[in-house]
């Protein structure tokens, strides 16, 4: 059984459907990207996936167990964290507080020091800043802030939603390597992500969303190789 294994669901936002009878699979230890334009439906994957939606039909299930039906908290307890889009960081909190904040479970409360020092070690930078209150911080390092709070919950799974948004290229690829480094030391990544070709590069395997429906999948170096790919969304 796979790891995570989405099988033929379908979501709403009220009376529109955004996801038809989507599947996919992620196992233990690989990065898997979800690419795709606006609107195609990543961060509404992701949300379901986090419980905060529910699909009308299909089966989510993780480590097989089914969590379709399942509370935010509960999926959290299950070690599946997701670091949404736009950071949403405690902006009166200083960087540290931010941290701790994130190791609010079973799993993850009683390391907290351990794991906070994992997460410098990651980004030095925030070591630097974590007095600092967070709404100081500059766009690259409140992403890095962000990705640590997930990290801070000892995660099974790290879904990410578009880390590398609004951020400037060299601090981009800080983010990308970032997100190597922690799948290289265990945890599954799933990423969502408009970089289309940095996420396929870094990808072991990765899903083309069009209209809240995969259209292709396929290994990172197949689909950068793709001509639909490259006329699509690397604009070649």
């Amino acid at each position: 059984m796979s790891f995570l294994k989405i099988d033929k669901i379908n979501v709403y936002y009220g009376d529109i459907q955004v996801i038809f009878n989507l599947s996919l699979t992620v196992e233990k230890g690989e990065v898997v990207s979800i690419v795709g334009g606006n609107g195609a439906g990543k961060s509404t994957l992701l949300r379901t996936i986090s419980g905060l939606l529910f699909p009308t039909s299909g089966q989510i299930s993780f480590e097989n167990q089914k969590i379709n039906s399942k509370q935010p908290e509960k999926i959290v307890d299950y070690g599946i964290i997701h670091v949404p889009e736009g950071r949403k960081l405690f902006s009166l909190m200083t960087v540290k507080e931010n941290l701790i904040i994130g190791a609010y479970n079973k799993r993850a409360e009683t390391k907290i020091a351990e794991t906070i020092d994992n997460v410098y070690q990651l980004f030095p930078r925030l070591k630097e800043r974590e007095n600092q209150l967070a709404m100081t911080l500059s766009g690259g390092e409140q992403q890095m802030a962000a990705i640590g709070r997930g990290i801070m919950a000892h995660p099974k799974i790290l879904m990410l939603d578009e880390p590398s948004l609004g951020l400037a290229p060299i601090l981009m690829k800080d983010i990308f390597a970032a997100i190597r480094k922690i799948a290289d030391l265990g945890t599954t990544v799933l990423l969502v992500e408009q970089d289309v070709k940095n996420s396929l590069s870094l990808s072991d395997r990765a899903y083309v969303l069009e209209h809240g429906q995969v259209v292709m999948e396929g290994s990172g170096k197949e689909l950068l190789k793709n001509p639909h790919i490259k006329e699509a969304y690397l604009g070649m």
